[in-house]
Order: structure tokens, then C-alpha cells, then sequence
């Protein structure tokens, strides 16, 4: 749980890099919510998951890709260039 005098009160970015974090129930589909889908229900702006398994190396090396894309020319992470930041992965 999360205090309401907590820093997360204004979340912005959740970056959900284990697998199938975008997929809900099969056996209940009209029921089921992925958790992706909560991390925004509860609050957070921006979220990305991911829809199959992926190889541990792999996840480590598209989550670094994609970290480096996301600082901007200040040091800071800037939420509002994710999309940039993911299109930049595939290139690589």
C-alpha cells in the first residue's frame, strides 16, 4: 500500500519488463485485467510491458537500450520521449 504522504502520489512511468505483464486470463477474459493495465488504472501516466516471454539477456539488453534513450541532455529521465525511446530499440 501506498501512504498518501508518499512521493507516488503523481506517478508518471512504470517500465514492466517481465513477461507476459500486458496479457490477462484466458479462461476469463471479460474479467481479467493484466497488470499493465492496473499500473495505469491506479494512477501512472505511461506504461510499458510486455505481451511474450523473453530471454533474461535479451530483457537486460532492450531495458538498457531503452534507458539511454530516455535521459535527456540533462541527466534526467524524461518520461514524455518513451515512444522515441522504444522506436529507437528497434533500430538498434
Amino acid at each position: 500500500m501506498i501512504s498518501s504522504g508518499s512521493h507516488w502520489q503523481n506517478p508518471e512511468f512504470a517500465f514492466l519488463s517481465a513477461c507476459h505483464t500486458t496479457v490477462g486470463d484466458e479462461r476469463s477474459p471479460n474479467e481479467a485485467i493484466h497488470l499493465a493495465a492496473a499500473m495505469q488504472f491506479s494512477g501512472f501516466h505511461s506504461v510499458i510491458g510486455s505481451m511474450w516471454s523473453v530471454n533474461d539477456e535479451v530483457a537486460h539488453q532492450v531495458v538498457s537500450a531503452f534507458y539511454d534513450n530516455l535521459v535527456d541532455g540533462s541527466g534526467r529521465l524524461d518520461c514524455t520521449c518513451a515512444a522515441v525511446a522504444l522506436r529507437s530499440i528497434r533500430e538498434t
